[in-house]
């Protein structure tokens, strides 16, 4: 059996599927590995580090592809890749189903076996593989290094001769793993922080890390029997705004952090409400992909609405590259492992293993 990964489309995405680290864990399984020519080389990995622990380097990605039987992206394969894949390949990624329907509906009519990491069930067996989870703690963490770069003050309180610097008010919306990681970094930072989220279950993890939590006084029950947040009501919405108006009138620093599974994100910061910020204050907003939880954000771009700074966050993961493909590379074999039989000596796709089957996509 041999793993394949091609090299990204490096204009939009700069991890990689396979570190060396991984591929030597993969190659202990029993089984072969190759990669394309210079794979890792934009991110400081030559191909010697590769062909040290035992991978082939081939010179295309078409004979990447020819010879593999499961192929490992970051991201869905280009359109040329895809015309590449032979019936009954597996394919494995992070493939964004939602955004990507039509390649993906393209590729399982060639007969191949699709699995997208974002479609992990949460349960504990799985923990090993959660790439959202991984990618997004490492979201969190740069989130509050970019917006203290913008922030045009110091964030500790500091005691000097000349007078009392007062520490920076950083507010996190939404108390999920990119939230709570960005709690924890604007903390050691010596940042005050508060933080909000409709799952009254976020209390209790965002006081252990020091923050405030901010709550909207509610019955409704926010949490899917995941653990992801719900679509709130409009009654909760008008709750949540009263709310955010006197917290946005206090903080410097806002990172936004909210998703709801399969939707768009949802728009807390009203344009009103983003006008109640002091100048000179941040909104970071990790949610713009998604259609973001500000009004004024728009992926990739800093606008500034009446002396405040609303950044809208494209490809964070590409400021944070050799990290994050570490991390992925370890969610990717664990994933690996699950599906590869020693036994057999083959990938066993077990539609009874919950991880197999609500990964596999048989159409969009």
């Amino acid at each position: 059996m041999i793993v394949g990964s091609t090299k990204e489309d490096l204009s939009l995405e700069k991890r990689i599927a396979i570190t060396p680290e991984a591929a030597k864990s993969i190659i202990n399984l029993g089984i072969k590995i190759c990669i394309e020519k210079n794979y890792a080389i934009h991110i400081g990995i030559n191909d010697a580090e590769y062909k040290t622990v035992g991978v082939e380097i081939k010179n295309t990605p078409d004979e990447v592809i020819n010879s593999c039987k499961l192929l490992v992206k970051v991201n869905c394969p280009s359109n040329n890749e895809i015309n590449s894949l032979k019936e009954k390949t597996i394919l494995i990624g992070m493939l964004n189903p939602a955004k990507n329907k039509n390649q993906i509906n393209e590729i399982i009519k060639k007969k191949i076996n699709v699995f997208s990491l974002e479609l992990l069930p949460r349960i504990t067996r799985a923990q090993s593989m959660d790439v959202l989870s991984s990618q997004s703690n490492l979201a969190g963490y740069r989130a509050v290094i970019d917006s203290i770069f913008e922030f045009e003050k110091a964030v500790p309180m500091m005691m000097t001769a000349a007078g009392t610097v007062p520490a920076a008010k950083v507010l996190v919306i939404g108390a999920g793993v990119a939230g709570l990681q960005a709690i924890a970094t604007a903390k050691r930072l010596g940042a005050i922080v508060s933080a909000t989220d409709v799952r009254a279950a976020s209390k209790e993890q965002v006081e252990s890390l020091g923050g405030k939590f901010l709550m909207v006084d509610q019955s409704e029950d926010m949490e899917t029997s995941g653990g992801y947040a719900k679509e709130a009501s409009d009654e909760y919405k008008k709750k949540q705004a009263e709310m955010m108006q006197e917290a946005l009138k206090k903080n410097d620093i806002v990172i936004c952090t909210a998703l709801i599974p399969g939707k768009p994100a949802p728009r807390i910061l009203t344009e009103k409400l983003v006008k109640l910020m002091k100048p000179g204050s941040i909104i970071y907003d990790l949610a713009a992909e998604q259609g973001g939880n500000s009004a004024y954000s728009e992926q990739g771009k800093i606008n500034l609405i009446d002396g405040v700074k609303v950044i809208g966050v494209k490809s964070l993961m590409n400021r944070l590259p050799l990290t994050a493909s570490s991390l992925y590379a370890k969610n990717l074999f664990s994933f690996i492992r699950n599906l590869y039989s020693r036994d057999k000596k083959d990938f066993n796709i077990n539609l009874e293993d919950e991880i197999i089957s609500k990964t596999l996509i048989k159409e969009i």
